[in-house]
C-alpha cells in the first residue's frame, strides 16, 4: 500500500506542477493580450535595431549554408537562420501595430549594407560593409574560422541589446523574446567555441 501511494506521488507532482505551469502560461497570455497596448521607447528600439541585427545575421547564416566547410557550421547557419527570421517578422508586426517605422532588411547583402539605414554598424556586434565583404569572399575553413569568430561577437551584441530590454523595457511580449534571445544566443556562443579550431 506504500509503494502504491509512493508511486502515484510520483506521478501527481510532475502532473500538478505541469498544471501549474500551464496555467502561469496561460495568466501570462492573458496579460500579454491585456496590455498588448503598453510598450515604451527602450521596446520601439529594441525592435527597430534588433531587426537589421537578426538580418545581418540572417545573411551571414545563408553564406554559412553556402560556403563553409565543416558540416557543424553549416548546420549551427540553419538554425541561427530559421529562429531570426521568424523573430524578425515578430518584431515588424510590434512596430507596426505601434504606428513605427519598420526598417527594411533588403534581400540580399547589397540590400542591408546600402539601405539607408544609418548607425547600423554602430550597434552592438554589427559587421562592417568591408566585414561582410570579407565574409562573402572567404571559402573552406578559412570561412568557417571567420564566419565563427563574427557571429560569436555578433551575438555577444545581441545578448547586450536584449539585456538592455529586459531592464528597461515595458512590453511583455518583447521582454520575453529578449530573454529568449539571450538563452538560445548563449547557448549558440558556446556551441561555436567549441567549433573554432585550436
Amino acid at each position: 500500500m506504500i509503494k502504491t501511494n509512493h508511486k502515484t506521488v510520483k506521478l501527481v507532482a510532475p502532473l500538478v506542477a505541469l498544471g501549474l505551469a500551464l496555467a502561469a502560461c496561460g495568466g501570462d497570455d492573458r496579460g500579454s493580450g491585456a496590455t498588448s497596448g503598453d510598450h515604451n521607447d527602450q521596446d520601439v528600439s529594441f525592435a527597430t535595431e534588433m531587426i537589421p541585427h537578426h538580418a545581418q545575421a540572417v545573411q551571414m547564416s545563408e553564406m554559412a549554408v553556402e560556403n563553409a566547410a565543416n558540416q557543424e557550421v553549416k548546420a549551427l547557419a540553419e538554425d541561427i537562420s530559421t529562429a531570426q527570421g521568424p523573430e524578425i517578422e515578430t518584431m515588424s508586426s510590434w512596430l507596426e501595430t505601434w504606428g513605427e517605422d519598420v526598417p527594411g532588411t533588403g534581400g540580399d547583402m547589397d540590400g542591408m549594407d546600402h539601405g539607408g539605414m544609418d548607425g547600423v554598424e554602430d550597434m552592438p556586434g554589427m559587421m562592417s560593409f568591408d566585414e561582410m565583404d570579407e565574409l562573402e569572399a572567404a571559402s573552406g575553413s578559412a570561412f568557417d574560422e571567420m564566419f565563427l569568430s563574427m557571429m560569436i561577437e555578433h551575438h555577444e551584441g545581441a545578448i547586450e541589446m536584449a539585456q538592455t530590454e529586459q531592464a528597461d523595457g515595458e512590453y511583455p511580449d518583447a521582454i520575453d523574446l529578449a530573454e529568449t534571445i539571450e538563452e538560445t544566443q548563449t547557448a549558440e556562443i558556446e556551441t561555436m567555441k567549441e567549433l573554432i579550431t585550436p
